[in-house]
């Protein structure tokens, strides 16, 4: 019962984060017109284009390019890697959806993500420490939260959050420089608006990496409770978070734009809560030994 509240929770979170995002996105294209014409709806506009043109350029691309910039080599049968292979089509029939395609990482610290725009183009990567590492009920929990991320469309939503970050730093610059160049024209401006905008413009790309973050902490957590129920067993789950953060190691062949979607910080950054992409090991571990 407390496992289907949270997951329920969760939902309701990120949809109200995921909305306040999209209003900030409008919000910074309003504040940019408004500096240079005294209007905000060409900036709103203009974000709206951007943003749609963006998010639709990287779910075009999205799985290939992933695994390419980790290094991941796709197992296309079960020949290589029975255990995971089994692992993987299980989680996957539990789950009700298509097996996402295989792939592995030569690297020696454990971790694991998936990528995919729908369950349909679903893929999972684990590296090798991961194998090496894990018992098998481990493995099969940090298996079930990369397919409940597939699942619950999470890649689809990082890969928008991480389109309009990049678009807010876009419009943000773009602005910036306009302003720089540009002289008077700001009579007819009141000064608290001016200001306002102005303030939001330049902090604006710091901004949306913090809503990012806090996305993609919220479907860790939703990640965390769906693996649960598709192993009934969030004991391996747990275990297997106290390992994989329990290495000092980072994943040498992980990219840096790509660490958010990993099943734990494949940088091993000590970051400021605020700044991390992914919750607390330790309250992601009370909460599952608590289901």
């Amino acid at each position: 019962m407390i496992m289907y509240k949270q997951i329920e929770r969760n939902k309701r979170h990120t949809v109200f984060i995921v909305a306040g995002f999209i209003v900030f996105v409008l919000a910074v294209g309003a504040a940019i017109t408004y500096l240079m014409a005294g209007e905000i709806f060409t900036g709103m506009i203009l974000a709206l284009v951007l943003g749609g043109a963006y998010t639709a350029m990287m779910l075009m691309s999205s799985t290939n390019v992933v695994m390419r910039m980790n290094h991941a080599h796709e197992v296309k049968d079960g020949s290589e890697h029975r255990r995971l292979w089994d692992a993987v089509g299980n989680m996957a029939m539990v789950a009700r959806i298509p097996r996402p395609r295989l792939f592995i990482i030569k690297d020696s610290s454990p971790n694991a993500f998936a990528t995919g725009t729908s369950p349909e183009k679903g893929a999972v990567a684990v590296t090798t420490g991961l194998l090496d590492q894990l018992n098998h009920e481990e493995m099969e929990g940090v298996i079930a939260h990369e397919v409940a991320h597939i699942r619950n469309y999470d890649i689809r939503l990082s890969t928008i959050a991480v389109a309009l970050v990049s678009v807010v730093a876009i419009i943000s610059d773009l602005g910036i420089r306009m302003l720089f160049f540009s002289r008077g024209g700001n009579n007819n401006k009141h000064p608290i608006m001016l200001i306002f905008a102005l303030v939001l413009v330049i902090i604006a790309p710091l901004v949306a990496m913090m809503i990012r973050m806090a996305i993609s902490r919220k479907r860790e957590y939703l990640a965390d409770a769906s693996a649960v129920e598709l192993t009934r067993n969030p004991g391996g789950l747990a275990q297997a978070l106290e390992k994989i953060t329990g290495v000092s190691q980072p994943v040498s062949e992980a990219s840096g734009a790509s660490a958010s979607i990993y099943f734990a910080d494949p940088l091993k950054r000590k970051t400021a809560q605020l700044f991390s992409s992914h919750p607390p090991p330790k309250e992601r571990i009370k909460r599952l030994y608590n289901m």
